[in-house]
């Protein structure tokens, strides 16, 4: 009795994390966040006492629930505000640019040079120098764009989801009043555009559903 019990859990939790997972909408492991590898570290410790003790299903069914709550709630905010998502998940880092290392960057992520070459010759390159962008992303992972694949600016939006990215704009030389100016030939505001990178030397706008797009 007390094996089928164990059976008939292990069924149970498996496809209740089948739903979790389906959930939170994660389709890789490299997708995951801190706190989402936090939450499945504390859900799989919750579903290994409920397995190997004699803990009722609800003593665990309501902390897992709530967890999963929790963390339903804290992807809503972190769609809805940057930085509230940057809290959370941090933000992408660029650590390489123009083929050159930004040191102070790689200090901070407490990143070495060995690990970075490391990486590098995982995307099968020999030298810094074809890389235009080096980015270490929210998941820790290193993206990379070479100069050969890429006709884009500066990696980043100057706005996304009608919110300007003043960092951005300061990063490719620009100000407000060439924005302006920018947005001024398309009729529209800052609030209009969901999407707007600099590419070409030219800013590409994607707006909003209710607006035109280009």
């Amino acid at each position: 009795m007390e094996l089928l019990i164990i059976i008939g859990k292990t069924i149970l939790f498996y496809v209740l994390l089948i739903f979790i997972l389906r959930i939170m909408g994660k389709r890789e492991v490299g997708e995951l966040s801190i706190f989402d590898v936090v939450v499945f570290f504390l859900i799989s410790e919750l579903f290994s006492l409920a397995i190997d003790n004699d803990t009722k299903l609800i003593h665990v069914l309501v902390p897992i629930a709530l967890i999963v709550v929790l963390q339903m709630i804290t992807s809503f905010f972190a769609l809805k505000n940057d930085k509230f998502r940057n809290l959370i998940d941090g933000k992408p880092i660029i650590i390489i640019q123009d083929g050159k290392i930004i040191q102070k960057e790689l200090k901070k992520l407490r990143y070495s040079i060995d690990d970075l070459l490391l990486q590098v010759r995982e995307h099968d390159l020999d030298s810094l120098e074809n890389i235009k962008f080096g980015i270490i992303e929210t998941n820790g992972k290193l993206s990379i764009i070479t100069y050969e694949n890429s006709k884009i600016n500066f990696p980043f939006p100057v706005i996304k989801d009608g919110v300007l990215n003043e960092m951005a704009l300061k990063s490719i030389k620009k100000d407000m009043n060439w924005l302006n100016i920018e947005l001024l030939k398309h009729n529209a505001k800052i609030k209009d555009v969901y999407l707007a990178l600099f590419i070409d030397n030219r800013l590409s706008i994607i707006f909003k559903e209710s607006n035109n797009e280009e």
